[in-house]
């Protein structure tokens, strides 16, 4: 015969924030998020707290959308009987906890549909996987603390620094979550080593992509177009776009407006996670055109039938080329270079040609514009420089 309390299936699906009793001391509590959990409190007979008074504690008994009401009140029943006999339930309740491991491969599923794109949500689990499972994925998740954090954490921390502020963020994430659903209690550890300040403070090195000085662009643009491989045309667009190298190997035909002149990268490969419109010169549609004919699903077909180039093909050609002390993504960084000590283009205008976001949260709400036809003056002027066509006249329409 089921258990009865005040609650129901219904009140446990739509009660709101707050701690809602069911009754002979089980609790709902529902978190300003809405995460939803059973607890329990208990008086253990004969044991006293640090006061000297009763020893009364709370234990977290699951998350609501995986421990049901009645499992709830029978797990309830459990910690009661054994509190009421002298026996703590924290020592001695078998409750089914998992391993750090197990739960943050669920974790790392329940939050697919949020990843940016697959290889995010790859790298996501797979730091983990590398520097946390060896050491403690094998652990109960309400065993983690802060000595075995600074054991994943502490051994990379001045090293591997970005891989170690990832695995942090993404240890503290699966704790926090374990909390939501009734599985951990307290401060994340996380969180008090960072305000203890326990690991060493580490000057950030700033990375930044080899660039060719942009007077070095023309004749290098010159080289390049003499050259019939793929990866010469997707580089000399590469080039005149400023474009990630991500968004130009993954353009579609289906993406170019020839009518308006536009090529629409979409927001799964763009690093905004927004959609992101190019104006097309002249110059880059005499690249895309003829490669109609092959009638391939991308733009740019690497060796195999309508699949993209390789992304390290474009690198590959530099160093065929022999381009020393050169990237491909060192080519933004060029073009942002002439746009402001040439062209003398507003720094907005800029910045959103590189898909860059300008100003503040409130600042991007209210400019709706993404400057289309700024951004098609300046791009035709880049490329008219780069293709050294000096005597040639800019004319842009509309």
């Amino acid at each position: 015969m089921a258990l009865s309390g005040k609650l129901t299936k219904k009140l446990v699906e739509n009660l709101g924030p707050g701690r809602h009793g069911d009754g002979n001391g089980l609790y709902l509590v529902v978190d300003p998020s809405g995460a939803r959990r059973w607890i329990v409190r208990v008086v253990v007979k004969g044991q006293k707290n640090k006061k000297g008074g009763p020893l009364r504690t709370d234990f977290g008994l699951g998350g609501a959308d995986i421990v049901t009401i009645n499992q709830a009140r029978e797990r309830a029943l459990e910690y009661r009987r054994m509190a009421k006999t002298g026996l703590n339930p924290r020592f001695n309740a078998k409750r089914d906890i998992p391993t750090f491991e197990e739960f943050a491969k669920q974790v790392h599923i329940d939050r697919m549909p949020t990843w940016k794109n697959a290889k995010h949500g790859q790298q996501w689990i797979n730091t983990l996987r590398d520097y946390a499972f060896p050491k403690i994925g094998r652990m109960p998740i309400d065993s983690v603390e802060q000595p075995e954090v600074m054991m994943c954490l502490a051994p990379i921390w001045t090293e591997k620094h970005e891989t170690a502020k990832r695995l942090a963020q993404r240890i503290k994430t699966v704790l926090d979550v374990a909390r939501s659903k009734g599985f951990r209690s307290g401060e994340n550890p996380v969180t008090a080593i960072k305000d203890a300040q326990a690991l060493p403070k580490v000057k950030a090195k700033v990375k930044h992509h080899r660039a060719m000085h942009w007077r070095d662009v023309p004749a290098f643009y010159a080289d390049l177009k003499a050259r019939n491989a793929m990866a010469a045309k997707a580089l000399m667009f590469t080039c005149l776009t400023g474009s990630r190298t991500g968004e130009v190997l993954g353009m579609q035909w289906g993406e170019i407006d020839l009518e308006t002149r536009v090529w629409t990268c979409p927001a799964d490969r763009m690093k905004t996670g927004a959609d992101h419109r190019v104006p097309l010169t002249e110059e880059m549609l005499s690249i895309i055109e003829p490669l109609r004919a092959m009638q391939s699903d991308y733009v740019f077909e690497g060796q195999k039938r309508h699949k993209p180039l390789s992304n390290m093909s474009m690198l590959m050609l530099l160093r065929r080329m022999q381009v020393e002390g050169v990237t491909v993504h060192g080519f933004r960084s060029t073009f942002r270079d002439w746009a402001s000590e040439v062209a003398n283009a507003p720094r907005e205008v800029a910045e959103m040609s590189l898909a860059h976001q300008v100003g503040s949260d409130v600042e991007r709400a209210y400019a709706r514009s993404d400057l289309l036809e700024k951004r098609r003056v300046l791009m035709e002027r880049w490329s008219v420089f780069v293709a050294d066509m000096p005597g040639k006249v800019i004319q842009i329409s509309g």
